[in-house]
């Protein structure tokens, strides 16, 4: 394969999703030509995200990939460059910095910012991995659909946990929400919705153990839940297994080059996005496990950029 001459910009951004489109979008108008690199599944986390309802400027129901879609084309005419690369390793320590992408292209940068966002944690037993996409799934609003009058389960007790249970009842019979402590972390709106609901069930002080289901064809039937205050263990019968426990932040690349907390996340200067690497700016869920929304990442996003084009006049 030929080496493609080095790629040099003023403001590299890595990653897609409200983060890195709304960056690319202010650095495209701030003339500095940015170079918006994006994986394999552009648009983050919002593309499994179906109905958006709480996204600012819209007062119908929009769908999270089309919002993408909006803001990645907004991100192209205004005069971001993009390209589809896996950005494999960075070097943060040398000026201008680099980056080399899987495609073998290198990648140079004045400034850099990182929206690369956070993926679902699962439980990580090995049933739940056999049977993932045959009844174990970590989106309700992809696969919710599949679930037509049946029973199923979810796993968690954050809000994604809550919010996943309340979406499922538009097609599930039943949802038992199954829970490690007693008492949720959900904000206290969305217990009482939650509460209300007479289709959903909860299920406290628990932990699941095993699902179960037939291997041919490969369908969960059920799963397998320990009391963790008794001990005791019962068996659920269930048609379908939702986990919603969490978020990983993508930031694998930056180990050892950039400050992070104890779980991955991007740590920045107090109401900034900076790193501990002048010049090099984190925005959305990759430095975020507070909020977690699409406005709140655009929201960095866009700081991230004044903060680089500031930071890029000096």
């Amino acid at each position: 394969m030929s080496q493609n001459p080095t790629k040099h910009t003023k403001v590299l951004i890595i990653g897609s999703g409200p983060a890195g489109y709304t960056a690319a979008v202010y650095a495209a108008r701030a003339m500095l030509n940015p170079i918006l690199v994006y994986g394999s599944e552009p648009g983050g986390q919002l593309t499994t995200t179906t109905d958006v309802e709480n996204y600012p400027g819209f007062s119908e129901v929009i769908q999270g990939p089309w919002l993408m879609d909006q803001m990645k084309e907004q991100a192209k005419a205004v005069g971001t460059e993009m390209i589809e690369d896996h950005i494999g390793s960075v070097n943060l320590k040398c000026s201008p910095f680099e980056a080399i992408g899987d495609s073998g292209q290198k990648y140079t940068a004045d400034s850099i910012i990182i929206s690369t966002g956070a993926q679902a944690r699962w439980l990580n037993i090995k049933s739940e991995q056999e049977f993932r996409g045959f009844g174990v799934s970590a989106c309700a609003t992809c696969d919710g659909f599949f679930f037509k009058d049946k029973e199923v389960a979810v796993v968690g007790g954050g809000n994604a946990a809550v919010e996943e249970a309340m979406f499922l009842t538009k097609f599930a019979s039943k949802v038992k929400l199954i829970h490690r402590r007693d008492s949720l972390r959900a904000e206290k709106m969305l217990q009482k919705k939650l509460m209300e609901n007479k289709k959903i069930e909860i299920i406290w002080d628990s932990v699941v153990e095993d699902v179960l289901g037939d291997k041919d064809p490969k369908n969960v039937k059920g799963i397998k839940i320990k009391n963790v205050k008794t001990n005791k263990i019962q068996e659920l019968k269930l048609d379908g297994v939702f986990i919603a426990i969490g978020h990983d932040p993508a930031t694998q690349l930056f180990k050892d080059q950039l400050k992070m907390d104890n779980e991955g996340y991007l740590i920045t200067k107090p109401d900034s996005t900076e790193t501990n690497v002048p010049g090099v700016y984190a925005a959305g869920d990759v430095k975020d496990k507070t909020f977690r929304q699409a406005v709140t990442a655009a929201g960095m996003g866009c700081m991230a950029a004044l903060e680089a084009e500031k930071f890029l006049s000096h």
